[in-house]
């Protein structure tokens, strides 16, 4: 390999394909740093100019985002975004996807997307607290499904639970279109704990480089450009691009950069992420306008020899960039050598805003750190809207045979038994959810909380007393949505979302969104692409809650095909007095169930339609943003009056899946007593099984029921008392249903085991 700045390479056709790079996209680097690149430099470039890395597909759409509200201090282009929640809570969240790693061996795969998202937490200087995934995988009645799901499910539980930081919530949905390219996508939040936040940006003429953490192998060679680009048959023989996870390892990392950046003597700090030491270098010099020059040979690593192009793109784990203050560069080693960690200064700030590379005693690296980050080019493609979403626009739901009271409970069955419905309690009991002892709403239910461990003193009519505050998170996002109406389907994700941290009494704030796409060089993958940024932003900008960054994961497709549009949506939101907070589950007999907003007569887009036809078909449910604020306000106000005692969001599965979901975690039934028969303008399975959006189902006590009433009215949010709490059974007389609720369970509760045996 040549090492030498001097000697150049033969480019050619197959070079540049290989290193995901076109002719005119080389052109382009020659004229920015004024010379053809040698092999580390072009290496380089390959990987900064990736998709994963410069989000040239996205970036113009992802300018159009909202990205500020009151509570924002740090939004898109740092390691995370940061909100200011008022008297010195300060937190920092982010997603971030790991899809491609996960396909070729998954339980590596997760496992480093777990420790990636962490680094990029504590990077800031927040201290990780709770962990939340999304998962999208194929056919469970497929083998390598089966063997994709488990071992990434192990690789997030093992990554973890070894750190010690709760896993929260989440979701998980199987759909064919995932078959080849699942979907791992995990978020993480942090409480601040320094004074000031970290950020990246270098500074500081003549400051010292340290490289800590762990050593540099060859490990994650060229991930980034892996991930940038769709699977093939061939995919397998890039397992060395796969990243291998230490996270007893990290564990220490946290503690000690948090000790670290404590002291004050750190000037910037980046994780060694995708691109390694080109990316952390490169980004750290050009967002301060400073140059950086670094020796590989005083870089940590682990075999007996690295060439300078594995030394800067290696992908390994575990490792983090420093600028330190100069003549402090001994208190920061004393750190971390107490933690029993490298760190080591490989290089120093300069003035010349180029990046330096010495490899024996040799110079094999001097480019523009800023052509490197900020100069990738920039697409903004031809959308074209797919055939099939004019072909679906034809279907005619009405063809379609309503419900007959007497499959109500077959139907039931069978939706019960779908993997997108059923339990994903398989997943969640591998994970330690209770660890840190602040989880207050643990997984399974509309979205984890935890205490952010602050008391604060609150004048109210019952005086002063000390509230512990909470953070309300969900992931959310239906690619099926999305797939027949990305417009649309994304604006629902953002409201599902919002109404998920509404359930539990607490404000939404902001989100972190992971857009997990195909090919956006194919006209109707960009479309769609499009479609779901505008969607995304439409939804945000009426909600207020901005985007604070997250991560764009293109070119998800297998042999060809594109996965369908999957954007997740990872929401914070705000609650001041956890106590206050309420749980999706049934409490106690008697009670009143209520459903906040309006049936309506929509069958498109369900799992009812989709197990009955065999396809994904039909008209995207409706949203009603001034209703969907409306109900959402309304939960959270009658929370606050301590007037209900749970919440549950109507979403997937519809009304009664939804009561049953209620239901179960305390083996409590229900009755229905104001549901009838359906008439002329209600289809029985749109009552029942329909996704219609915007609905909030909540329970109260009798005693109660007058003044949640009057309460509705005022707030002008419409209402339906639909039944009540009973042991044992679930019924509905006007239907002709009956049946035992542990029965029931049973069916929700094995699915997963069941499949996965």
């Amino acid at each position: 390999m040549t090492v030498l700045a001097n000697q150049r390479l033969e480019i050619n056709d197959a070079l540049l394909a290989k290193l995901k790079l076109t002719c005119e996209e080389y052109k382009k680097i020659v004229d920015l740093i004024g010379k053809k690149p040698n092999e580390v430099e072009l290496h380089m470039f390959s990987v900064m100019w990736s998709e994963h890395c410069a989000y040239k597909n996205s970036k113009p759409l992802l300018r159009t985002l909202p990205t500020k509200n009151k509570f924002v201090v740090v939004g898109p282009g740092e390691n995370a975004g940061v909100i200011d929640l008022g008297d010195g809570i300060k937190v920092a969240f982010k997603i971030e996807s790991h899809n491609r790693p996960t396909a070729i061996e998954p339980f590596q795969g997760a496992t480093t997307g777990v420790g990636g998202i962490l680094r990029d937490i504590f990077t800031m200087g927040a201290r990780p607290v709770a962990i939340l995934d999304s998962l999208r995988f194929g056919d469970l009645n497929i083998a390598r499904t089966k063997y994709l799901f488990s071992g990434a499910v192990g690789g997030i539980s093992h990554y973890g639970n070894c750190t010690g930081i709760p896993n929260i919530g989440g979701e998980a949905y199987f759909y064919p279109t995932y078959n080849e390219n699942p979907l791992v996508n995990a978020m993480c939040i942090g409480i601040m704990e320094t004074d000031s936040i970290v950020k990246s940006a270098a500074s500081g003429i003549g400051n010292p480089v340290l490289y800590v953490g762990s050593k540099t192998g060859r490990d994650g060679i060229g991930g980034a450009s892996f991930a940038s680009s769709g699977l093939t048959e061939k995919s397998h023989e890039d397992r060395p691009a796969v990243q291998v996870g230490d996270p007893f390892t990290e564990k220490l990392l946290i503690e000690a950069c948090l000790e670290a950046f404590k002291t004050g003597y750190i000037v910037a700090a980046q994780d060694m992420g995708a691109a390694g030491l080109t990316c952390s270098t490169s980004e750290m010099a050009a967002k301060g306008k400073v140059g950086i020059e670094i020796d590989l040979d005083k870089v940590p690593i682990r075999t007996d020899l690295l060439l300078p192009v594995e030394y800067m793109i290696s992908e390994s784990q575990e490792r983090m960039l420093f600028v330190v203050k100069k003549g402090y560069e001994k208190d920061i080693t004393k750190i971390f050598d107490k933690w029993g960690l490298d760190s080591v200064q490989i290089g120093q700030i300069t003035d010349t805003k180029n990046v330096v590379v010495s490899y024996k005693g040799e110079i094999v690296v001097d480019v523009p750190a800023d052509a490197l980050v900020s100069q990738a080019p920039e697409y903004k493609r031809e959308g074209i809207e797919p055939s099939y979403i004019s072909k679906n626009r034809q279907f005619n739901e009405s063809e379609i045979p309503d419900l007959k009271q007497e499959d109500i409970l077959p139907t039931l069955h069978k939706l019960l038994e779908s993997p997108n419905i059923c339990s994903k309690k398989w997943i969640y009991r591998k994970y330690d959810h209770q660890v840190q002892t602040n989880t207050v709403i643990k997984p399974g239910g509309a979205a984890g909380l935890i205490r952010l461990k602050r008391c604060i003193a609150r004048d109210t009519k019952y005086g002063i007393r000390n509230t512990e505050t909470g953070l309300a998170v969900p992931l959310d996002g239906n690619s099926a949505y999305v797939y027949l109406n990305p417009y649309l389907g994304s604006m629902i994700a953002v409201a599902e979302a919002a109404r998920n941290v509404s359930c539990t009494g607490a404000l939404p704030i902001a989100i972190t969104n992971n857009l997990n796409f195909g090919n956006p060089e194919k006209p109707e993958i960009y479309w769609q692409l499009s479609e779901s940024v505008r969607g995304i932003k439409d939804a945000c900008t009426a909600l207020d809650t901005p985007v604070t960054g997250g991560n764009v994961s293109l070119y998800n497709e297998g042999s060809g095909v594109d996965i369908w549009p999957t954007p997740v949506i990872g929401m914070v939101g705000y609650l001041e007095d956890v106590s206050l907070a309420v749980g999706s589950s049934f409490k106690t007999c008697g009670d009143v169930i209520l459903l906040l907003g309006e049936q309506k007569n929509e069958i498109g887009a369900s799992e009812y339609l989709y197990l009955k036809t065999g396809k994904i078909q039909g008209k995207v449910p409706e949203l009603d943003i001034r209703l969907e604020k409306n109900v959402q306000s309304s939960v959270r106000e009658l929370i606050k009056r301590k007037l209900i005692n749970s919440a549950n969001d109507c979403s997937i599965g519809g009304l009664l899946v939804t009561l049953l979901e209620s239901a179960f975690p305390n083996a409590l039934g229900f009755t229905l007593s104001k549901l009838q028969a359906p008439s002329s303008k209600l289809r029985l399975d749109a009552l029942l099984f329909g996704e219609t959006q915007s609905r909030i189902i909540v329970s109260f006590s009798k005693e109660k029921g007058q003044e949640v009433e009057n309460l509705l009215k005022e707030l002008n949010c419409p209402y339906q008392k639909i039944g009540s709490i009973q042991e044992k059974f679930i019924e509905a007389k006007s239907l002709g249903i009956k049946a035992p609720i542990n029965e029931l369970k049973e069916i929700w509760q094995e699915t997963l085991s069941i499949k996965l045996s």
